[in-house]
């Protein structure tokens, strides 16, 4: 080859790599971390979550999504102060808990404004209002789960506690034990109340939480350290998730489709769209159709708070306003 067409040919591919630089294909993007301690496995009401590989809502911000399952709000907490995540997917009751502690902590974003916690139990055994549940086997998630809690708060709501009752580990959305009478009365969340109901529980009354407290259900929680140190990277985080929830609020059944294949208990997209449907529900409030999607309302987290301390679940009085930023939300 002569000298000049060498030439030529090293000019175009000169220019092709230019050109493959400039639309971004020639270099991988450099993207940051971000793990999510959640309070439970995959499921299907996280589908936003889990629709990453598929839609790309986290990395179209610079980041790569990981996802670090719990037993409930408290192990979410737990894992992210070991370092095992970056950001907890917790409940109030295990966020207040932590600062009566002593963990220096930061809520920045309201994941489920509305409280979807409840407690079910059969007709047959007669509990409708929390004073039933005095010498009762009520069935929870787990020890460290917001079930746990929020059956708590109904309790302390009539001067009873948990030795008044026998509490027993069922485990996630298990609601077989009661269906069998091995308790007589659950713990659990509107969507486990669906599923139960899809696995043979009959008629049942329902102790709904909200209309005792009506705190938010889930809240994306940092450390202080973290917050002060990785605001750029929890903005880009919140718009992304944010992205992700307007997109499952919009497209539930786009997110059915997609569970079938990323949640564990997604197979039926039938069920996956109804459970979507009613995770959707809890994500929206009078405040977030007000502000937007993850916004507080700090008079209702302060009610909370006052509301803990005063059934002696905390010890300490928290400030609501110096632990929960909103600053970060999109």
């Amino acid at each position: 080859m002569s000298q000049s067409k060498t030439c030529s040919a090293g000019g175009l591919a000169a220019a092709a790599i230019l050109l493959l630089v400039s639309i971004g294909i020639a270099q991988p993007q450099n993207l940051d971390k971000v793990t999510v301690a959640g309070w439970s496995k995959p499921i299907s009401e996280i589908t936003n979550l889990l629709a990453e590989p598929d839609k790309g809502f986290f990395k179209a911000k610079g980041i790569e999504l990981g996802y670090v399952s719990g037993t409930g709000g408290g192990s979410a907490v737990r894992n992210m102060l070991t370092g095992k995540a970056d950001v907890a997917f917790t409940d109030p009751a295990s966020f207040y808990q932590a600062l009566d502690k002593g963990e220096k902590l930061v809520a920045i974003y309201n994941i489920y404004p509305q409280n979807v916690f409840n407690v079910v139990s059969p007709k047959s055994r007669g509990i409708t209002k929390p004073s039933d549940l005095k010498g009762k086997k009520i069935g929870v998630y787990s020890l460290s789960s917001g079930t746990r809690q929020n059956l708590q708060v109904l309790l302390h709501q009539v001067g009873l506690t948990e030795a008044d009752v026998t509490v027993q580990v069922t485990g996630l959305l298990n609601f077989a034990p009661v269906i069998q009478g091995q308790v007589d009365a659950t713990a659990a969340t509107d969507t486990g109340l669906f599923v139960g109901k899809l696995k043979g529980l009959q008629e049942v009354n329902v102790i709904e939480v909200r209309d005792h407290l009506n705190v938010p259900s889930d809240m994306f929680v940092v450390t202080e350290e973290t917050f002060k140190n990785k605001k750029d990277v929890l903005r880009r985080f919140l718009s992304a998730y944010r992205d992700s929830a307007a997109w499952m609020i919009k497209n539930p059944e786009e997110a059915a489709k997609i569970a079938v294949k990323r949640a564990i208990n997604g197979r039926d997209e039938t069920i996956n769209l109804e459970i979507i449907k009613i995770r959707n529900i809890s994500a929206q409030s009078p405040t977030t159709q007000t502000k937007g999607l993850g916004h507080f309302d700090i008079d209702l987290l302060q009610k909370g708070a006052d509301t803990f301390k005063q059934l002696g679940l905390i010890k300490k009085p928290i400030d609501i306003p110096r632990v929960v930023n909103s600053e970060l939300i999109p």
